[in-house]
């Protein structure tokens, strides 16, 4: 994974700790050195420095605006290289440019950094056309979500109360697993992390079978991960995990990523 950054360290932190609480039989993390004694002191566990991985997670706590040419440049061979990747935060603008199956994780606000490099909406307006869209009916949010995974060829999860799912060949669904509580900092990149856990799996498992994975079966897989994480994040608060359970407690993202084997506790596997 290449998450965090000198501004966002912290982003580098909760990736790893998502990707290891969702089962990672290992992490390997890449960025700057300043960051890695960081991570390593929460996880000391984790392989710093690049190399082989059966997954990657790109982009969470990196700015966009501020990523220089070299950092830009080790992201895009990410994205062109042989592993499917998570795309987070400031890694969006580049999915456009994608060889691998991918999954996007945006929030409404970071959509349109999706969706420009693809031709939809112009970036130099104040005005932002999409606004009004995912504002509107929850049927127009669903068909935003469809019609950007069909442009962008990967799945895209539109995160949020009800967090969208899609393929690009029309598959979706709606995640509905988690709690007003996770709207806390750090617990998307805590998403990511588990999302990258449970990628690399499904994709390990498909090489075992002689084969890779078709980008269809990201969707299903991200639903999953989304899943995993509202429960942690309803366990966490001291919620029932799958209905209820009351008003629930303030968490933080580290509270979640700790609920996260216990979130496995409750999947039904069919």
């Amino acid at each position: 994974m290449h998450t965090g950054s000198r501004a966002y360290p912290g982003a580098a932190v909760l990736s790893a700790e998502g990707a290891w609480r969702a089962g990672s039989g290992m992490v390997r993390w890449d960025g700057p050195r300043e960051v890695a004694g960081l991570v390593l002191a929460r996880r000391p566990e984790t392989v710093v420095g690049a190399g082989r991985a059966d997954a990657h997670v790109i982009g969470s706590g990196i700015d966009a605006r501020a990523r220089d040419d070299a950092l830009t440049t080790r992201l895009q061979a990410v994205l062109r290289g042989g592993a499917p990747v998570v795309v987070d935060a400031g890694a969006l603008d580049l999915a456009a440019q994608a060889r691998v199956p991918l999954v996007v994780t945006p929030h409404d606000g970071e959509l349109r950094e999706v969706r420009i490099p693809l031709g939809f909406g112009i970036d130099d307006v104040d005005d932002d056309p999409l606004a009004p869209r995912l504002s509107g009916a929850f049927a127009e949010r669903v068909l935003v979500v469809r019609e950007t995974a069909v442009a962008l060829g990967g799945v895209v999860v539109l995160k949020g109360a009800a967090t969208i799912v899609a393929t690009p060949g029309g598959w979706w669904t709606t995640v509905r697993a988690g709690t007003p509580w996770l709207a806390t900092a750090g617990t998307g990149d805590v998403l990511a992390g588990a999302l990258g856990a449970v990628l690399a799996g499904a994709a390990a498992a498909a090489r075992v079978e002689g084969r890779e994975l078709d980008v269809e079966e990201l969707g299903p897989v991200a639903a999953t991960a989304v899943w995993l994480h509202g429960t942690a994040g309803r366990i966490a608060a001291g919620q029932a995990p799958l209905a209820g359970g009351g008003p629930g407690r303030p968490i933080t993202a580290l509270d979640v990523a700790e609920a996260l084997p216990d979130a496995f506790a409750h999947a039904r596997v069919p």
